[in-house]
């Protein structure tokens, strides 16, 4: 439909500027069409806009490609800025799966000392007992 050095933005642009008008005018007598040439009247519409989108130096179609250009950058902007807020939260992820580390770490030593403590606590009276039983029988073959 065009060269291939003309913009395709501005190709769909005007190919979509004549659907709109098409179903503006006549969208409701599609179905009811009776006749091959039943719309030969948009052709003058199409003529125009044709006109319109040829030169594509013009400020009417500089301005259209520099507003879709505009939305393309700020469709850039806020991915860059998505990918930014998810590194931060890569991060901050990062950060908790550290100190989570450190602190399982301690809580592992902990755990060991309250266990070697509860140990002592369990059979430190009866080796006292033996101790004492040991250094009696000792004592009295010793002293017999």
């Amino acid at each position: 439909m065009c060269d291939r050095a003309y913009p395709k933005k501005l190709a769909f642009q005007y190919l979509e500027e004549l659907r709109n008008e098409f179903e503006r005018v006549n969208g409701s007598q599609i179905e009811t069409a009776a006749r091959p040439y039943a719309f030969i009247k948009f052709d003058t519409f199409i003529q125009k806009t044709k006109k319109l989108y040829q030169d594509t130096h013009t400020q009417r179609n500089i301005s259209k490609l520099n507003d879709e250009l505009y939305e393309v950058h700020q469709i850039m902007t806020r991915n860059v800025q998505e990918v930014l807020g998810v590194g931060e939260q890569l991060d901050q992820v990062s950060q908790m799966s550290s100190r989570l580390s450190s602190e399982s770490r301690m809580y592992a030593d902990k755990a060991r000392d309250l266990n070697r403590q509860a140990l002592i606590r369990k059979w430190a009276p009866v080796a006292i007992v033996f101790g004492v039983v040991f250094v009696l029988f000792w004592l009295k073959n010793k002293l017999w």
